[in-house]
């Protein structure tokens, strides 16, 4: 068994909470952790427990009282954090709108592909002396997804349908859409709109993190004329039943990956993306990224010895 494979099956779980989601039911046996990290200050305490028999990390991408705009979420901090305390796979659970008339609200989507429309907030942990470039064609686990959107339609409330596949848009918000965006968008072919989820996938990745996404669908953005316009009242109402429905579904992926561990091309993204030499890269930047690069490059403790 190699190296990797060995690892791989000790490692844990993490899921990030989105708007609505700021804690597990079920989750057992907790201990919060709080972290600092090269890149600042995670969202919150990191929750560690067991769920379903297999050792997870629980963090609230906002804020266990939800105090963090989209482009505010220290996202770099919170995939170091997750990396940091073992997590291999990462399930992100978020609220998005629909840009489709088959996407209806309470309906969950498990996307393959994002367009991104953010434009302030940092997408790398390299830089400083330090150039990678990770693939990104396929940004979603295929396999964790798959297990995801196998458990989410065995579990799925009466009601709510369960989606395969679809694009996300990210946008930068706090705003939601003009009628003109979103009808852009849905010209583009995109799915549904959220806020989030792209920057954290393009972090895991460089993380070496397999990533996937529940998609919970809260509104129909503001393109549908037979719909009133997204409020927050509307979203609140939508994300209670989203989030009540989440807890069978998380508990059954845990069955799954408590049976199997599936490797990902995710976990090792960075063997032929690391451009920069290692004994060209400055002292401090090897340091800060020595929990992605010292399988590769060896420890940073190394190089000043």
């Amino acid at each position: 068994m190699s190296t990797l494979h060995s690892s791989l099956q000790d490692a844990r779980v993490g899921v990030i909470g989105g708007s609505g989601l700021y804690a597990i039911d079920g989750l057992e046996s907790v201990e919060e952790v709080t972290l600092d990290t090269p890149f600042g200050v995670p969202s919150d305490c990191l929750r560690v427990g067991q769920l379903n028999g297999v050792e997870v990390v629980f963090l609230a991408r906002h804020g266990r009282s939800h105090h963090l705009l989209p482009s505010e979420v220290p996202y770099r901090a919170n995939i170091w954090a997750m990396r940091s305390l073992g997590v291999r796979w990462l399930i992100s659970v978020s609220a998005v709108g629909s840009l489709q008339e088959h996407l209806r609200p309470r309906d969950m989507v498990v996307p393959n592909q994002f367009i991104d429309r953010t434009r302030q907030r940092p997408q790398s942990f390299f830089g400083d002396g330090c150039v990678a470039h990770v693939s990104l064609a396929q940004p979603f686990c295929e396999r964790l997804s798959d297990l995801l959107a196998a458990a989410a339609t065995n579990e799925m409330p009466s009601g709510h349908k369960l989606h395969r596949g679809g694009t996300y848009l990210c946008m930068e918000g706090p705003a939601f859409s003009t009628k003109a965006e979103s009808e852009l968008y849905r010209n583009w072919g995109c799915d549904v709109i959220g806020m989030t989820n792209h920057t954290e996938a393009r972090l895991a990745r460089e993380a070496e993190i397999a990533y996937a996404s529940l998609s919970m669908v809260t509104d129909f953005d503001c393109w549908h004329t037979e719909h009133d316009a997204v409020t927050v009242e509307m979203i609140i109402d939508n994300l209670k039943a989203n989030a009540t429905a989440t807890g069978p579904i998380l508990f059954a992926l845990m069955e799954k990956l408590g049976r199997e561990r599936p490797s990902s091309p995710a976990h090792h993204a960075l063997k032929d993306a690391l451009m920069t030499p290692p004994d060209a890269v400055p002292a401090a930047t090897r340091t800060r990224l020595d929990l992605f690069t010292s399988a590769y490059w060896g420890p940073a403790s190394a190089q000043a010895q």
